[in-house]
C-alpha cells in the first residue's frame, strides 16, 4: 500500500445471503481502478478494512483465495454500525477497501504435510480461502492429505453451503460437517466441533492444524488437539476477533507485547503460550 490510511474504491458486484437468519452475507467486490486490483497482493489468512462513507470502517477476513482472480470475497455478519450499513448496501454501490493487512497462514510450513482445518460458525472465512488455495490445481501437489471439520449451531447457520456439499463429494479432501443440533430435514452429523475432532481427526504426526471459530469452540478444541498429540508449534489460530485498525496504531488489539493487527492475526499456539490467555 502506498498509503495504508487511504481506502481504495471497490464496487459491490454481487451479494449472497448465507444463512436463514439473513444476517450473514458474502460480498463480491471488484476494484474500480484496475491498478488497485493489480497491487492488492494477498495470501490466505490476511484481512482488510471495509469502509462506508459516513459510517466508518471494520476489519474483515478475506474469504476469497488469491487463486480466484479479478474479485474479492468478504463474508460479513451484521453486528454493529458499519456492518449494518454494509448489509443495507446494494449491488453497484461503491465502498472502500484498505489492505491487505496482517500475516498469513503458514503456507510454506504446511507444504509437504497433512493439513487439518477446523472451523466454526461464520469465522470460516479465511479458512475457506485456504481450502480454495490448496485445492487449486497448481497447488494441490504441494500438500498431503487435507481434512476439513466445520460446524455451526444449526443447519441454517452453515455458510458456503454449495461448496460444503462439493467438498464432501471431492476425492481431493475429506470434509466433515456437523451442527450442534439438527432440524427435521438434517441428515448429517450432530455434535460439537471439539467432540467431532476427537472422533475423526487424523494422526497428529506430520499434520499442521489451522483453527478459527468462536472463542468457546477454540477453548475446547485446543485440549482435544493436545490429547491427540498435536504439538503447540503445529497448531495455528486466527485471532480475528481482536483485529482493530489494521496497522497497529490504535493500540486496541494488543495481547501482552503483541499487536494482533500487525503481528497476527495468525499465531501458533507456542507463540500464544507466552502471552496472556485469550481462551
Amino acid at each position: 500500500m502506498e498509503n495504508p490510511y487511504i481506502p481504495m474504491p471497490a464496487k459491490i458486484d454481487d451479494i449472497i445471503i448465507e444463512n436463514d437468519a439473513r444476517d450473514i452475507r458474502t460480498f463480491k467486490l471488484v476494484f474500480v481502478n484496475n491498478d488497485d486490483g493489480n497491487k492488492f497482493s494477498f495470501l490466505p489468512g490476511q484481512f482488510a478494512e471495509l469502509s462506508i462513507l459516513g459510517a466508518g470502517e471494520c476489519p474483515i477476513g478475506i474469504a476469497s483465495s488469491p487463486t480466484e482472480k479479478d474479485y474479492l470475497l468478504f463474508t460479513v455478519k451484521r453486528a454493529g454500525v458499519v456492518t449494518t450499513q454494509l448489509h443495507r448496501a446494494e449491488i453497484g454501490d461503491i465502498i472502500g477497501i484498505r489492505g491487505p493487512l496482517g500475516n498469513t497462514y503458514p503456507l510454506q510450513l504446511m507444504e509437504g504435510h497433512n493439513v487439518l482445518i477446523v472451523g466454526g460458525g461464520f469465522a470460516f472465512t479465511t479458512l475457506r480461502a485456504t481450502i480454495k488455495y490448496i485445492l487449486e490445481h497448481g497447488n494441490r501437489h504441494r500438500f498431503k492429505d487435507l481434512m476439513v471439520i466445520y460446524g455451526a449451531r444449526s443447519p441454517g447457520e452453515l455458510i458456503y453451503k454449495k461448496e460444503l456439499w462439493e467438498w464432501e463429494r471431492s476425492r481431493e479432501m475429506s470434509t466433515i460437517i456437523t451442527v450442534d443440533k439438527g432440524d427435521q430435514t438434517w441428515k448429517g452429523r450432530e455434535g460439537y466441533v471439539p467432540t467431532i475432532v476427537k472422533d475423526v481427526a487424523p494422526n497428529s504426526k506430520d499434520t499442521i492444524a489451522l483453527v478459527c471459530g468462536p472463542p468457546i469452540m477454540i477453548k475446547f478444541t485446543l485440549p482435544v488437539l493436545a490429547e491427540l498429540g498435536f504439538q503447540p508449534q503445529s497448531i495455528f489460530l486466527s485471532l480475528e476477533m481482536r483485529m482493530k485498525c489494521g496497522i497497529g496504531k490504535c493500540g486496541r488489539c494488543n495481547i501482552g507485547h503483541k499487536y494482533v493487527c500487525k503481528d497476527g492475526p495468525v499465531f501458533s499456539c507456542i507463540e500464544l503460550e507466552e502471552l496472556p490467555s485469550e481462551y
